[in-house]
Order: structure tokens, then C-alpha cells, then sequence
């Protein structure tokens, strides 16, 4: 069965609000979302990791690890909402961190803590650090309801096989398993195996890699699919995992069948486009709901 969203209303937003932009659509999706409410959003890119368009308008300007400066633009501003949108390709290094100016002593010590964490530890030490300071940070899902993933259903015109569906279990455990050690939100299962999980390098890398073992014979010539699903920890207001027409083209270049993703708790990004692609490559997408999970959000 073949699921079409409806359009679903932002909830209101009191005050103004700032959007923290790193890498992909993320950012200027939440943004004109606010625009379109009438708000007036700021847009701070993190240097070396929020798109070029970002810059093509007002915006401020901070590395990934200027706490202090980011502070002082919120409090000039006049910002009571926080938006951190956007992925971060490069992990900060402690020395970085350390710089005069880098944010109180509390709060350094904080995140320097996270630092031995993974990606969700690092990121609720940053949130952690921000809500101290007075701020409110919002996910972007709350701002941009559309985005988040529809009940269980399948939202292309493809189905999945019974060999997908095995696959898709295989994957989901997978996935599950690497969330719980905050590793991360991916893996692909082909043959009813797992021939590759999500790490620091992203879910692109990771297909390029199922490509480059498809064309190495290491795997087997046909069939597989990707799954997406939120940590079991998942700090929902910040990096929760999302598909686009990327991921799609992707995945049919490393001749994968299908895609089956986290209902409620994953994004897709510019829907219409994405499930569009799905269609014209011939994917299937898929919502599901994880079965086994222990919410700390």
C-alpha cells in the first residue's frame, strides 16, 4: 500500500529562533519553515561544515567548538530557541576546544567529558551546555513536522520481496545493535546478512562501500536493503537519522532493492522528491517501528 502525507501544521514557536546549520538540506528546510510563519530565523553555520547557500544570506559565522562565541551571538541577537540541524563531518579535537574564549569553565569540562563519548554523548553535552545558558533547543521535527516518517507503511509504488523482508530483519538488528553503542543509525543487510554498518563515515560511504564490494564479487550480485533507525538513546532534538534523494541515488548504485527506516523517528528530506526518486529507480521505502527500545529522551 502506497501512503501520501498530509500536510501537517508547525506547532507555534515563541520567540525568536536560531538555526545552529552544519552539513545538508536540513537547515534551509527548518528555516523556511519559520519563514513561512512569518519568523525571522537566524542562520549560524559552522564553519567547514554548513552548505554554500547558507551563506548567500544574513548569517553568523562559528567553529564547532566556539561555545563562548555562540553564546554572545544568541544573547546579541535576542534568541530564546535553538535549532541544531544539519550533520558535523569532522570531530573537534581537544586542543581546539581548549582555546581561550571556548566557554566557561563548566561547560568546557562538560563537553571535554563528552569528548569520550560517542556522537550522542558529544551532542547532549553540547545541548546540555546551551540550555544552561537560558536557551531552548528544539528539534528540528518539531518545527518541520512533515519530515518525520509516517506510521508503518510503504510509501512507494515497489514492495518489498520475502527476500527483502529478510533482510530488513537482519538489518534492523543490526542497526539496533551498533545505535545501542552509539556507534551508528545504519546498516545493510544482502543474502540475509549484514555486509555493512554505519561508523563516523556516514550513510553515503557506507552504500559506496556495498557498491565497491557488489563490483568485487564479495557480496552477492543482486538484492539488499538499507535500514535507518534512530539509537535506543537517541537524543531526538539533534541528529535523529533521515534519507534523502542522495541516499536514494545511493542505494540503487549499490543495487540494493530497498530502504526501511524508523517511523516517527527518522526524516526524510523533501518527501515528494525522494519518494519520487524511489520510484523511478525502482526502490521500495518502508516505515517500521523498532521493536525493542529503551527511550532516554
Amino acid at each position: 500500500m502506497t501512503v501520501t502525507t498530509t500536510a501537517k501544521v508547525p506547532p507555534a514557536i515563541s520567540g525568536r529562533t536560531a538555526i545552529v546549520a552544519g552539513n545538508g538540506q536540513l537547515p534551509l528546510a527548518v528555516a523556511e519553515s519559520l519563514r513561512k510563519q512569518g519568523a525571522d530565523p537566524l542562520m549560524i553555520a559552522i564553519k567547514g561544515e554548513a552548505e554554500p547557500s547558507i551563506y548567500q544570506g544574513k548569517h553568523a559565522e562559528i567553529s564547532i567548538v566556539e561555545l563562548g562565541g555562540l553564546v554572545r551571538i544568541l544573547k546579541a541577537e535576542g534568541i530564546t530557541n535553538v535549532v541544531l540541524a544539519g550533520g558535523v563531518r569532522h570531530r573537534p579535537e581537544f586542543r581546539h576546544a581548549l582555546r581561550p574564549g571556548n566557554g566557561n569553565l563548566v561547560a568546557l569540562y562538560r563537553f571535554l567529558r563528552a569528548f569520550r563519548l560517542g556522537d550522542d554523548g558529544l551532542l547532549r553535552a553540547v545541548i546540555a551546555t546551551i540550555e544552561s545558558y537560558g536557551f531552548r533547543v528544539v528539534g528540528a521535527h518539531e518545527i518541520v513536522p512533515d519530515i518525520l516518517t509516517p506510521e508503518p507503511s510503504t510509501l512507494t509504488r515497489k514492495q518489498p520481496d520475502q527476500d527483502s523482508i529478510a533482510n530488513m530483519q537482519a538489518a534492523r538488528r543490526a542497526a539496533a545493535a551498533i545505535g545501542a553503542l552509539d556507534i551508528g543509525q545504519g546498516a545493510v543487510a544482502v543474502g540475509g546478512r549484514v555486509v555493512a554498518l554505519e561508523g563516523v563515515e556516514g550513510t553515503d560511504a557506507m552504500l559506496q562501500r556495498v557498491a565497491e564490494l557488489r563490483l568485487a564479487k564479495r557480496i552477492h550480485s543482486t538484492g539488499g536493503v538499507l535500514v535507518k533507525c534512530a539509537k535506543p538513546q537517541q537524543e531526538v532534538r539533534a541528529d535523529l537519522p533521515a534519507i534523502g534523494i542522495s541516499t536514494i541515488e545511493n542505494a540503487a548504485k549499490a543495487g540494493l532493492k530497498g530502504i526501511a527506516i524508523e517511523s516517527g523517528r527518522t526524516l526524510i528530506l523533501g518527501y515528494e522528491e525522494t519518494i519520487k526518486a524511489a520510484n523511478e529507480a525502482g526502490l521500495f521505502v518502508e516505515t517500521f517501528v523498532q521493536e525493542t527500545r529503551t527511550d532516554a529522551s
